[in-house]
């Protein structure tokens, strides 16, 4: 609440009992009882009703000192589902990170595989028994304590249910049988080995609560609060498209979060989340444009940070949707199933202009699927492989494969007609739009139409196939399975009306073999030879085409937020980690620790100078009275 000042009244003065004395005398007098006044207010702490009155603050100053232990965190996606099983956008995943306990983390410093809910694991000679020992320390938010039998019900439910296996099936799909002895140990038992073993991003949640859920399908785990949880923080509200509500776990295991309350609040226009910031209603904000963080690097109490990130920002092309029975569905252009056409387009994407013009150096040129931040498993085209900028190869490739222009300079398609086609959107990122607009130009100057169709949510466009190309991103684990396994067939819907895991409904034989490969191999040589064979192969089919690895651009206040923990810790990002370092270390900014820049002195610091002041004019007035008495006698 703002303080605001008041006005005091004032009552005349009854007439002087005695008659009036000369000027410097009364100079003097007054100047003297001021002093004295000063120096007992100097001395005296402020009486409640004078502390009421402060003079007005910034609003962001006012609003971090009045809830220190509380962060407002702009974010620019809105919630899919609060269920773990279903979930798959970052913003969501994030929320889990806090909320729920994986088997093990990833170190902050160099993303190596530490423990968690599991504090030790072991495997069997041939790789097909793991063990794991489960902490028992750890404690669900409604005070039970969080046991092996609650990672068996989680890991046994994802293997027979196909609504929870919808988020992260690809995890369990290799596992035989989970069992659960005692509470301190959880055994996994898989068909075949499996190189994820330390890497399972699956969050543990509570039987107890869970097993009273009916279709795990349909279930978003948004209607109850607080969400029982034992992570460092409980969801204890949830408005769509709106907010977050989390609060500290006061029994986490690894100790308490230092904020008290977290609130993930949507805003749908980054502009209005930069201004948020600047008023201070918001403390951090992420996937800030390059104009927005120039602003914001001048501005007093606000901290820019820039790092390279874990996402990648593609397009991706439509390969005719369809199930796993081989059904197909959707709307997408069949002039895009032919690699001609595919390749003339990614042959007109100007990456380094992108790199320079939409990201102003902010993001670094896309080739491999993995990002360069992961530097064992990223890939780079060799030079006769690579598909090249070069507009008129790309004009070249159409004119080969039959693709002739009309007197209009439209390219036809093999039905005779103009070849358009629809690119979907994020309305909410300003680069998808950025991006729109270049290549409208560059595919317009080959012949191809374009329309940019943004909306606040692509999904069901998506999952129903109904697209021709998309900006696509995804954030990378340190482990790349799950973001390969989502290009593989086991990974389409079983049906047009389910929603798999499927990103972009790929199914390539030759892909899943080099997948099947991988997932089985634990030389880390061996492994890592094919993940980047994996990439080479999606490269070649050109239904991903990777253009730009994007900057983690992102702020908070310095009078909010004291430190806080990048990912890596050297160098690294803040949202989205993997992991939850970020809002588990953040420390708030107590009152004092960073006053405003703009701000003069404080009240005690006026004090102190006004009663030096003031004792200086008695001095001098004194000196002067005794100099000159008779001149003051005549006035």
């Amino acid at each position: 609440m703002d303080t605001q000042g008041t006005t005091t009244g004032t009552t005349p003065h009854s007439p002087p009992p005695h008659p009036a004395r000369p000027l410097a005398a009364r100079r003097l007098a007054a100047a003297g009882a001021a002093v004295f006044a000063l120096l007992a207010t100097a001395a005296t702490p402020l009486a409640p009703a004078a502390a009421a009155q402060p003079q007005a603050q910034p609003k962001a100053q006012t609003q971090a000192k009045a809830a220190d232990r509380t962060l407002t965190i702009a974010v620019a996606q809105s919630v899919d589902s609060l269920s773990p099983f279903l979930a798959t956008k970052l913003v969501s995943t994030s929320i889990h990170r806090l909320v729920y306990e994986y088997l093990t983390n990833y170190d902050v410093k160099d993303a190596h595989t530490i423990p968690a809910l599991a504090t030790a694991w072991k495997s069997s000679p041939d790789k097909l028994t793991w063990t794991y020992t489960i902490r028992d320390n750890s404690t669900w938010s409604d005070g039970k304590r969080a046991t092996a039998e609650d990672a068996a019900w989680t890991f046994n439910k994802m293997m027979t249910d196909e609504g929870a296996a919808s988020a992260n099936g690809s995890f369990t799909a290799n596992f035989k049988k989970v069992t659960a002895p005692d509470p301190k140990t959880l055994v996994v038992e898989l068909k075949k080995p499996q190189a994820t073993m330390t890497a399972l991003d699956v969050p543990i949640v509570p039987k107890h609560v869970w097993e009273k859920v009916g279709d795990l399908s349909k279930f978003n785990n948004d209607k109850q609060f607080p969400i029982v949880g034992n992570g460092p923080y409980i969801v204890t509200d949830y408005k769509p498209d709106q907010y977050v509500k989390l609060k500290a776990n006061k029994s986490f295991w690894r100790g308490a979060p230092k904020f008290d309350e977290l609130t993930l609040k949507y805003y749908k226009d980054g502009d209005a989340a930069v201004a948020a910031l600047r008023r201070g209603e918001v403390g951090f904000v992420q996937g800030l444009t390059p104009a927005q963080a120039a602003s914001l690097k001048s501005e007093s109490n606000i901290k820019v940070n820039d790092a390279p990130g874990r996402r990648f920002f593609a397009l991706a092309t439509n390969p005719g949707a369809r199930d796993k029975t081989g059904k197909k569905f959707g709307d997408g252009n069949p002039a895009l199933l032919d690699p001609a056409v595919r390749k003339a387009l990614f042959q007109s994407v100007d990456r380094k202009a992108l790199v320079d013009k939409v990201f102003q150096g902010h993001a670094v040129e896309g080739q491999g699927y993995i990002p360069p931040r992961f530097a064992d498993y990223h890939w780079k085209p060799s030079a006769e492989q690579q598909i090249a900028y070069d507009p008129a190869a790309a004009a070249k490739t159409l004119d080969d494969a039959g693709y002739k222009k009309n007197a209009d300079g439209k390219r036809l398609g093999k039905d005779g007609k103009p070849l358009d086609l629809r690119i979907l959107c994020h309305a909410t990122d300003p680069n998808d739009k950025a991006v729109g607009k270049y290549l409208t130009e560059w595919w317009g100057a080959l012949g191809i139409g374009l329309k940019v169709e943004c909306l606040d949510s692509v999904t069901d466009r998506w999952l129903a196939g109904e697209y021709d190309l998309a900006f696509d991103g995804y954030s990378v684990n340190p482990d790349p399975d799950y973001v390969l396994s989502i290009h593989t067939c086991a990974a389409l819907p079983a049906t047009p009306d389910a929603s798999g895991q499927t990103d972009n409904f790929i199914c390539d034989k030759q892909f899943d073999d080099l997948y099947n490969q991988q997932a089985v191999e634990y030389d880390k040589a061996k492994r890592v030879d094919l993940v980047k064979r994996m990439q080479s192969r999606l490269y070649d089919t050109g239904f991903m085409n990777v253009m730009v690895y994007p900057n983690a651009v992102e702020a908070y206040r310095t009078d909010q937020i004291k430190s806080i923990k990048t990912m890596p810790e050297a160098g690294g990002n803040i949202w989205g980690q993997d992991g939850y370092w970020s809002w588990w270390s953040a420390e708030p900014t107590a009152s004092g620790d960073t006053p405003d820049q703009d701000a003069g002195p404080s009240p005690a610091v006026w004090i102190i100078i006004g009663v030096g002041a003031l004792m200086v004019l008695v001095i001098t007035l004194v000196a002067v009275r005794r100099r000159s008495g008779t001149a003051d006698d005549r006035e």
